[in-house]
């Protein structure tokens, strides 16, 4: 296998792929970590016939970059999930997974040489590929019942001061209302309006139920990580407010 980009130091092809769907071509970069132990164990399992995972991109703690996957096909990263009512995210998306034991092993911050790494990699897919900064996803994005990857501890607004993905500044956490599981009206389903216009599956019906829930936890992992806990306070609202109006004006996103 030929490496795609000149920033890949190793070449471990993985079986585990097929052709991406109807000739897409790839529109998200997603990230996510690995989630076992340490880099060796998540290398063989990404390689490992039986898994039936692999992505494109494997960003060891050094800052090592191995290929497993020609870009040009789907790997099988993402799994069930969708972004803006459409499915199959491994047919439209690159997957680079980042070394790290996960919320089940022992979660950490990424260290400085795989921050790095990333973002140079990250640079590259979008220079390749039409790839929006508001399609830079977690894992988490996509799949937000299933997947905490790669969780709270990841700097986002470090990528994006080197102009990969968006951000704004997080609206301070204070009191005042906020919307939780069970709650039901007008402001529940303005509030998933605003969810579902950014790009999470959720249902517009005015419930606050468990999938409102686990897409409120995604968006605050990615953009409101100083608190996690799956109530739409003011903060997060107005964070995701604020972000929504940016994308619907199709305004450049200021770094």
């Amino acid at each position: 296998m030929t490496p795609d980009s000149l920033l890949v130091q190793e070449v471990a092809p993985s079986p585990n792929h097929d052709a991406r769907a109807d000739g897409a071509e790839p529109c998200i970069l997603l990230l996510h970590y690995t989630g076992m132990r340490d880099g060796a164990a998540a290398l063989a399992r990404l390689r490992d016939p039986q898994s039936k995972v692999s992505c494109h991109y494997l960003v060891e703690e050094d800052g090592r970059i191995i290929q497993l996957v020609p870009e040009a096909r789907r790997a099988w990263h993402a799994g069930a999930g969708s972004w803006r009512g459409r499915e199959d995210v491994n047919s439209r998306s690159i997957g680079i997974e980042i070394v790290n034991p996960g919320h089940e092993h022992g979660y950490r911050a990424f260290t400085p040489a795989q921050i790095a790494a990333t973002i140079e990699l990250c640079r590259d897919c979008v220079a390749r590929w039409p790839i929006t900064p508001d399609q830079v996803l977690a894992h988490s994005d996509t799949a937000p019942s299933r997947k905490r990857d790669p969780g709270e501890l990841f700097p986002w607004d470090q990528l994006f001061s080197a102009g990969i993905g968006v951000w704004v500044e997080p609206a301070p956490i204070s009191g005042g209302r906020f919307l939780s599981t069970g709650d039901r009206g007008q402001p529940v389903e303005a509030y998933q309006a605003l969810l579902a216009t950014f790009g999470y599956g959720v249902v517009i019906d005015g419930i606050f139920d468990d999938r409102t829930r686990a897409a409120t936890i995604a968006f605050q992992r990615h953009f409101r990580p100083a608190r996690v806990d799956g109530v739409a306070d003011g903060s997060t609202i107005d964070t995701l407010y604020r972000l929504t109006i940016l994308q619907s004006e199709g305004r450049s996103w200021t770094r």
